[in-house]
C-alpha cells in the first residue's frame, strides 16, 4: 500500500515533506486537526482513514503517503491534543505543580472524551508529549529521587486522573442512554442498596453507611486520591 514502511518506523522519524516534488497538500497538523473534529463530535471509533480523507475532500489511497498506519494518525491526534498543555515556569513546590499538572490533565480529557482510550506509552513520544513531559519533570527538580522514580510519579498521576476521567465520562454517557431521568435512576438504586444493607447479610456496609451517609465529593475524591499518590512518594 503507498506510503507504508518496509521496516517499523515511527512517524515523527519520516519528514513530513522531502525536498523534491509538489507541495503537499496537506499538513500533519491539518490531518490530526480532521481526526480530532470527528472523534470530540462523534467519538474514537468514528475516526478512519476513510472519514479523515473526507474532512479533508482528499482520497484515502492519497491519506496513505502523509500517514502510513491508522496508528499513526492516532499519534498525530495525540501530539495536538498534547499541545493544549500549559507549560508554566515552575513554581518549586513539586507537590502543588503535580496537582496542577493533574487538574489540567483532567481538563483535557474532558475537552476530548476518547483521550483516555489512547493514554499508551506507546503514544507518548510525540513531540507535544515530550516537551509535556519535560515539563512534569522540571516540575519534579525539587523531589530529591532519581529520574526512575520520577518517571513512576509522573505515570502514577496520569493513572489516576485517566481512571478518573474514564468513570466521570462512563457515567455521562450511560446517563445519556437512561429511559427515564438521572435523579429516578439513582432514587432506585439507592432505595434497592437500602434494603440490602437493611438485610442484615452486609454488616460491614450498613456500618460503613451509618459512619458517613451524606453525598459523596467527587472533587474531594479526586483531591485525596493525588494526594495520596504524591504521599506515596514524599
Amino acid at each position: 500500500m503507498a506510503g507504508r514502511a518496509a521496516v517499523p518506523e515511527v512517524i515523527w522519524s519520516r519528514p513530513e515533506r522531502t525536498g523534491r516534488g509538489p507541495r503537499p497538500a496537506y499538513t500533519r497538523a491539518d490531518i490530526a486537526a480532521a481526526a480530532v473534529r470527528i472523534a470530540d463530535a462523534e467519538g474514537l471509533d468514528a475516526v478512519s482513514m476513510r472519514r479523515v480523507a473526507g474532512e479533508l475532500g482528499c482520497g484515502t489511497m492519497s491519506l496513505y503517503n502523509y500517514v502510513p498506519r491508522k496508528e499513526d494518525l492516532y499519534e498525530l491526534m495525540m501530539d495536538a491534543v498534547s499541545a493544549e498543555h500549559e507549560l508554566w515556569e515552575p513554581s518549586g513546590d513539586w507537590r502543588a505543580d503535580m496537582i496542577r499538572v493533574a487538574h489540567q490533565t483532567r481538563a483535557l480529557m474532558h475537552r476530548h472524551t476518547w483521550l483516555p482510550r489512547l493514554m499508551s506509552p506507546v503514544y507518548g513520544f510525540s513531540p507535544n508529549a515530550l516537551r509535556y513531559l519535560e515539563h512534569c519533570l522540571a516540575c519534579l527538580d525539587p523531589f530529591d529521587a532519581p529520574y526512575g522514580t520520577k518517571m513512576e510519579l509522573v505515570a502514577m498521576v496520569n493513572g489516576v486522573v485517566t481512571t478518573y476521567v474514564s468513570n466521570e465520562i462512563a457515567t455521562v454517557e450511560r446517563t445519556r442512554s437512561l429511559p427515564w431521568s438521572e435523579e429516578q435512576e439513582n432514587a432506585m438504586r439507592i432505595a434497592y442498596l437500602g434494603r440490602q444493607v437493611a438485610s442484615g447479610a452486609y454488616p460491614r456496609l450498613a456500618a460503613s453507611f451509618t459512619e458517613d451517609a451524606g453525598p459523596i465529593d467527587l472533587e474531594a475524591v479526586f483531591e485525596r486520591a493525588l494526594t495520596r499518590v504524591l504521599d506515596g512518594f514524599a
